[in-house]
């Protein structure tokens, strides 16, 4: 295998009948799908300019162009969610998911487009540019965030971009929203976890409502403040949230997956100007990561 060879033909041969076959109904066809998708991975894991990507993967263009395709037609997200409920089925998601999000320093060159048009992210689009183009002034500068809800293992079962400055338990809802495992087969797609471990950041009324409603175990600790504000109110402050603190140990699957996803150069810092061909970067590196786990042995 080559240095600029990123897939293996087992792993290949599992998404290629995933792929588009043409730009459009009676397009021209697509060809070297493969070449292609290991240009794009290899960019995104080196972090070199689209430009100097080598000369054996074809022209930059053809890579960029189809990256961009098939970040906001949904084509990453569909085989994402094939190589899920292959997992699924084969019993290798372990359902006791956690959340937490990393922020991400966004290059300059990811940073000239102006904001002034448009809102902030819609979520419900995940394939729409959002008006601020998933980036926020925080205290480190300019800067992006990438949310993950996570299997038992660490690979990811949902990815979001948003501007770095946004807080984590508004996307709380959003991501277990976007929590659809589709079963083999008849029956409707999975959507509930047995449980959720998160930090003190999604300790909220809300956020522990809306599991206790859905039969969800939360398994995330009480920080100090809300534990005061509870004391003072006395009885009418009700009793402490339960917690597990030794199945709590378990949430440090998603500090990896993010450590992971950082390998990629191109993800631990944002040089793209569109937030969805960034999160279609992120998307493309669960792909990879499925894919290795389906080649485990049982």
């Amino acid at each position: 295998m080559s240095r600029t060879s990123v897939l293996s033909d087992e792993a290949w041969a599992r998404i290629e009948a995933l792929m588009p076959l043409a730009s459009a109904k009676g397009g021209r066809p697509f060809r070297d799908h493969r070449r292609v998708v290991e240009a794009i991975v290899w960019r995104y894991r080196t972090g070199a300019p689209w430009r100097d990507l080598p000369a054996e993967f074809g022209p930059w263009q053809t890579a960029w162009k189809r990256h961009r395709r098939f970040s906001a037609d949904g084509t990453w997200d569909r085989i994402h969610a094939e190589l899920l409920s292959a997992a699924d089925g084969a019993g290798k998601i372990e359902w006791a998911v956690s959340v937490d999000s990393t922020v991400n320093r966004a290059h300059q060159h990811a940073t000239n487009l102006a904001r002034s048009a448009g809102g902030p992210s819609n979520y419900r689009n995940l394939f729409a540019e959002p008006g601020d183009h998933g980036v926020g002034r925080s205290r480190g500068g300019l800067s992006t965030k990438i949310h993950h809800l996570v299997d038992g293992r660490g690979l990811p079962l949902v990815i979001l971009v948003g501007p770095g400055q946004s807080g984590d338990a508004p996307m709380f809802p959003v991501l277990m929203g976007h929590l659809r495992v589709a079963r083999p087969g008849r029956g409707r797609p999975r959507t509930r976890p047995d449980r959720v471990r998160g930090d003190k950041a999604y300790s909220s009324r809300a956020i522990r409502t809306h599991l206790r409603s859905r039969g969800i175990a939360a398994v995330i600790p009480e920080p100090s403040d809300q534990i005061g504000h509870r004391k003072r109110r006395g009885a009418k402050g009700g009793r402490p949230p339960g917690f597990d603190r030794d199945d709590y140990r378990g949430r440090n699957v998603v500090e990896r997956s993010f450590n992971q996803a950082k390998q990629w150069r191109g993800l631990a810092t944002r040089y793209d100007k569109l937030a969805v061909v960034y999160r279609g970067a992120a998307v493309l590196h669960a792909i990879t990561l499925w894919l290795k786990r389906l080649g485990d042995t049982p």
